[in-house]
């Protein structure tokens, strides 16, 4: 795992420049740097690595292929690249230089060229390779966007990076906020590629191959793999019920079995949960010691997930450690959010993401984790609960379901509360209040896309927050329309594919686990297992009222059903509970509105009201004000 930057033109003082621009991202790679830099054509590649396969000098980066033709900076593992390499010396007598997946890969470029080799190659990965013989650089990304590559002009100089941070030290750099990125950031809690939150740079979607000339010009982008292709184009699998399990689960130990090699201690994050006890379970069985997990837990019982991973840690026998976070833990770390993420990112679970990557730290330098399952195998609660909604509403003339949501909004919120306690609606419905406010404006969707933004929205895509800024649906989702062959659930897994479990999911793995200089990985994210789910029919991801049907008959071959079978929690944080308590004074000079108004980008008087209501206990407001919160805290520490 490491870090990489570059530019194709003109640059003053280039070395000076890559090496600033490279120690911006020192924390992804702190055991090595190396600069490399072509004065004929103006291109520059630089690379921090945190040395993971090979540890030796010749796993140095830039590397120069064997005939010298390729340049390369990697971030990431290449998992089959001994096969890889098996498969090349079955070709032509190789005389290897060293142990490292990068040299595979430049061996790969020499024998197959650059798409072959990559459509070959199972891991994850951003990749930029200067070809001496075309004049052309290319920049690339891994299948599921699991590692960042940020691009930009500046001034006609080509610059990219695994990190916003490193683009800014150019002189060049304007800095301009995209109004309606934020715009995007308020709904959904992250930026969605390809944008970022400053207009003209921009992140390189996943399974994309882009390639420049040599003045920097993009020639053209060329997709080897995308969700929607293998969510659309997968054939139906004929596999009984009990073979498709089987099927899994050889798949998910494959992944693990090429995923657990490393030269550096390894362990894994640990929540308890189906898809995390999943990945330690099949782990430790193909484990000669116990596995080293780790795992976050909460004083407030309604968020602790810390015992369950611990019975879970103590029937496979794992070496565990557990963490308890509180407020003041939480507070010492959110100053920090800003600086790792670059970006705004509102998604609180970045907290204890990244406080158990610290913990991890001190032990190991590998980490697995069981992202990717809820998308994959249909798990969230949100895709149930819409496809049942809209079941209910789709037959209901549009008049008259918005003048029913008219006829619920009437009613205040504290109105809403009140009935809730006085009929005992509250301990059958959470929030019920806020579900109502929910429900009403859902009957305003014209069709089930539009249900399912509004549910997925943060914000209310009807309130005016961000100035000069109108609501546009998220860039780079698959058109409803355009998607027959898949039922209602299966778009709303598409769409997360291409979107939440990318943009937020993964942002926040990747910038927690780097921060600490540890390397994440994630099995269930292997391109094959997502290729053999999306083959899957339905009724084998979602039956009997329970998503992720076909995974928990995996995981219950490893631990007892009675240990996972219990309400999912989430991997969250009492923000609500918090910003009354020990985060009040720090929140409160955050959301002062002379201060919004002053920098211009927030309606002040609409974060004013959420936050009298939110402190007077009248509503729930915490997650809106969160995201202000984290915009806020980023404006400051940005400038």
């Amino acid at each position: 795992m490491c870090g990489i930057v570059g530019f194709l033109g003109s640059l003053s003082t280039p070395i000076e420049r890559l090496t600033t621009m490279a120690q911006k991202i020192v924390h992804r790679g702190p055991d090595d740097q190396g600069v490399w830099f072509d004065e004929c054509f103006g291109v520059g590649l630089a690379h921090a690595r945190l040395s993971i396969l090979d540890l030796s000098l010749a796993g140095h980066q830039p590397m120069h292929s064997v005939f010298d033709r390729y340049v390369m900076v990697f971030n990431g593992e290449i998992y089959n690249h001994l096969n890889l390499r098996a498969e090349l010396n079955d070709l032509k007598s190789i005389n290897w230089r060293s142990h490292s997946d990068t040299e595979t890969l430049l061996v790969g470029f020499e024998v197959w060229g650059i798409e072959k080799t990559i459509k070959k190659s199972v891991g994850m990965f951003a990749i930029a390779v200067w070809d001496r013989e075309l004049e052309q650089l290319t920049l690339l990304r891994d299948r599921f966007g699991e590692k960042p590559l940020y691009y930009s002009w500046q001034n006609d100089t080509l610059l990219f990076a695994s990190e916003l941070t490193a683009l800014k030290v150019n002189p060049d750099f304007e800095g301009k906020i995209n109004r309606q990125a934020l715009n995007h950031y308020f709904r959904l809690n992250y930026i969605p590629t390809p944008l970022t939150i400053y207009e003209g740079i921009y992140k390189l979607e996943p399974g994309v191959i882009a390639v420049f000339s040599k003045d920097g010009k993009l020639l053209f982008k060329q997709v080897f793999w995308s969700a929607e292709d293998i969510s659309v184009s997968s054939e139906r699998s004929g596999l009984s019920t009990v073979d498709a399990v089987d099927e899994l689960e050889l798949l998910i130990k494959q992944s693990l079995d090429v995923q657990k090699l490393s030269d550096v201690p390894l362990g894994a994050f640990l929540s308890g949960g189906i898809d995390s006890s999943t990945v330690v379970g099949i782990l430790q069985s193909i484990s000669d010691r116990p596995v080293k997990t780790f795992s976050i837990g909460f004083n407030q019982a309604e968020f602790n997930e810390a015992p369950e991973a611990k019975a879970v840690a103590n029937y496979l026998g794992t070496e565990h450690r557990e963490f308890i976070v509180s407020a003041q833990d939480a507070l010492e770390v959110i100053n920090q959010l800003p600086l790792i993420y670059d970006e705004p990112f509102a998604d609180a679970s970045q907290i204890p993401t990244l406080l158990v990557s610290q913990l991890a730290k001190q032990y190991v330098t590998v980490c697995l984790s069981g992202d990717g399952g809820d998308e994959l195998f249909c798990g969230y609660n949100r895709y149930h609960y819409t496809a049942k909604v809209w079941s209910r509403i789709k037959n209901v003339p549009y008049c008259l379901r918005v003048m029913l949501s008219s006829l619920l909004l009437v009613l205040s919120p504290s109105i809403w509360e009140w009935i809730g306690k006085a009929f005992r609606l509250n301990k059958k419905i959470p929030n019920f209040s806020n579900k109502i406010q929910k429900g009403a404006l859902a009957l305003k969707a014209r069709d089930i896309d539009a249900l399912y933004t509004r549910i997925v929205s943060n914000w209310d895509i009807d309130e005016d927050l961000v100035k000069g800024s109108t609501f546009e649906k998220t860039p780079f989702l698959s058109d409803y329309e355009n998607l027959p062959k898949l039922n209602d659930l299966e778009k709303f897994m598409l769409w997360d594919m291409q979107s939440y479990l990318m943009d937020d999911v993964l942002v926040k793995t990747d910038r927690a686990t780097m921060a600490c200089s540890l390397e994440g990985r994630v099995p269930l994210l292997d391109h094959r297992i997502a290729e053999f789910a999306a083959s899957l029919p339905i009724d084998l991801k979602y039956r009997d009222g329970k998503g992720k049907w076909i995974l928990r008959e995996v995981l219950y071959r490893y631990v007892p059903k009675e240990l996972i079978e219990r309400p999912k929690k989430g991997f969250s944080l009492p923000i609500a509970e918090w910003l009354k308590g020990p985060l009040m004074e720090w929140a409160d000079k955050l959301l002062d509105s002379k201060r919004i108004d002053e920098e211009g980008y927030l309606e002040s008087k609409l974060i004013q009201k959420k936050w009298i209501e939110h402190l007077s206990g009248k509503r729930d407001w915490s997650a809106q004000l969160w995201s202000v919160l984290i915009f806020q805290l980023w404006l400051e520490k940005s400038k």
